[in-house]
């Protein structure tokens, strides 16, 4: 089976710097899991995501999505949440999801019942009219979440999907995402919360100054002594020894 989404010796420079911020990287993802994509600030996980959405071109090496080559075809594939929600402070949630929707060329009374789902899946219906202006960094995180899911993608890729969110919206979010895993969406979030990560991810992928530091299940994580270990504790062992 092919993978979800496969990357072949990946290298990200910037201008005319000689250091590469993503250095011969190779991963994959199968498809109908989730992975957390971690590692400090600056390990190249963001230039990484940029180059699967394509904002960036690689300096060298291959990105697939289901099989495919990268192109305008497989992005339509993928749901990106930002980490930072920086939408038109004078647009409303429904407009925004309408905004979305017509980019992906989403039929009118089907993107209409979605829009309806997903912010009722928010608890943001009854905010649907408002300015997002006048939101909470914990409310723009929800409608972004909704903006990602969209075109009901078969990749989702969420960057720090639960910053700014309450102890019960993170809860929620983490059954969501299960949910849509258990409907056979894949699901590649970077996180800086630890714990969420073990709770959810099937496997974890651990960046260290643009090269893979390892690949594994949360279940098989284990220290120099043989001994089980938790992500948090195995992501500062990785990252210090590394």
């Amino acid at each position: 089976m092919e993978p979800a989404l496969q990357i072949n010796n990946l290298c990200v420079k910037y201008g005319k710097s000689t250091d590469n911020a993503v250095k011969d990287l190779s991963f994959s993802v199968k498809k109908g899991s989730i992975v957390g994509f971690l590692g400090p600030n600056g390990a190249g996980k963001t230039s990484t995501i940029k180059s699967i959405l394509g904002i960036i071109a690689p300096y060298k090496g291959t990105i697939s999505i289901f099989g495919d080559p990268l192109s305008k075809r497989t992005k339509e594939l993928i749901g990106y949440m930002p980490e930072i929600a920086n939408y038109y402070n004078y647009l409303t949630p429904k407009e925004l999801l309408y905004f979305y929707g017509k980019l992906f060329n989403i039929n009118r009374t089907v993107l209409r019942i979605r829009i309806k789902q997903l912010l009722t899946n928010a608890g943001l219906l009854s905010k649907r009219n408002d300015l997002l202006k006048t939101f909470s960094k914990g409310m723009l995180q929800k409608v972004s979440f909704a903006q990602a899911l969209i075109n009901d993608p078969d990749l989702l890729i969420l960057d720090e999907p639960t910053t700014g969110l309450d102890p019960i919206a993170r809860m929620q979010m983490r059954d969501t995402l299960i949910e849509l895993k258990n409907n056979g969406k894949t699901i590649l979030f970077s996180s800086h919360e630890l714990s969420e990560v073990e709770l959810i991810c099937d496997n974890i992928i651990i960046l260290k100054s643009g090269q893979l530091v390892t690949q594994n299940s949360p279940a098989n994580l284990v220290n120099k002594k043989g001994e089980h270990v938790s992500v948090e504790k195995y992501f500062f062992e990785m990252i210090k020894a590394s």
